[in-house]
């Protein structure tokens, strides 16, 4: 189907429990990509319980792209990742510290182009692109993503945080003639203010939104022991929504795209 960037504009609005979320519950086989410039491996870390350690991360990848090997890099970088009830999941392991993210500048535009190409194959992609600004920053996959979401609770901190990105990302997407693919995922609207007052002050589409669940998103963040109807809980259930909203969207922009592309050849 896609690409999906997820990234957030300050603190920890719950990027990295949402991607993770997402990728368990896809109704299709799924790479989850950890992008995060600030390394550390947050998924191996939380919901994998540091139970094991990568073998390979984005790294190695840097270092095959460099010698013309990349897609056979990520295969074999890329591991399985358990808890999936309805598809295969895998994951591609990030950086394990924060001073390797710049060695990635090279990298990003060669493996957005590897990413999407894995379309072909059935496959799509959940990329969680940590917080924007960083050094080394994944700004390729996002601004080439099919959705490209920024994540944010409704709180007037978080939101004031997110305003102060909004311009800088419309003015970026539509430079690249993607300003379709950008929108907003909120956790807990309502809490306190609605997806139409979060639009209506960012100027972004809130694409979708997630139930406030703090207890599910640990499952998913901090690899917490997960309840017995985790699979009935808030957050799961709106991921679901979520999921539906998403593929409409790249349903939407992909129909767009082909009559504009028929308008252009007439």
């Amino acid at each position: 189907m896609a690409l999906i960037a997820l990234f957030s504009a300050s603190g920890s609005p719950g990027v990295t429990a949402t991607a993770v979320g997402l990728a368990l519950t896809w109704p299709r086989p799924v790479l989850l990509v950890d992008a995060d410039p600030t390394g550390g491996s947050a998924i191996f870390a939380g919901y994998l319980r540091a139970e094991s350690a990568p073998s390979s991360s984005l790294v190695d990848l840097a270092l095959a792209d460099h010698h013309g090997d990349l897609t056979t890099a990520i295969a074999e970088a890329t591991v399985r990742m358990p808890g999936s009830d309805t598809a295969t999941v895998s994951l591609l392991p990030g950086t394990r510290s924060h001073g390797q993210a710049r060695s990635l500048l090279p990298l990003w535009d060669t493996l957005g182009t590897e990413l999407k190409a894995l379309e072909a194959t059935g496959q799509d992609v959940i990329v969680d692109a940590g917080r924007l600004g960083l050094a080394g920053g994944p700004e390729p996959l996002i601004y080439g993503a099919d959705v490209a979401l920024l994540v944010t609770r409704s709180d007037l901190v978080s939101l004031a945080a997110a305003r102060s990105w909004a311009e800088t990302l419309l003015t970026g997407f539509e430079a690249v003639g993607a300003t379709d693919s950008l929108g907003m995922l909120l956790v807990g609207e309502g809490r306190p203010y609605s997806a139409r007052e979060v639009q209506k002050v960012l100027r972004l589409p809130v694409t979708a939104t997630l139930a406030w669940d703090p207890g599910t998103a640990d499952v998913f963040a901090k690899g917490a022991k997960a309840p017995r109807k985790v699979g009935s809980s808030r957050l799961v259930r709106s991921l679901a929504a979520a999921q539906t909203a998403i593929r409409g969207c790249v349903a939407a922009n992909r129909d767009q795209l082909a009559v504009r592309g028929t308008g252009a050849m007439a």
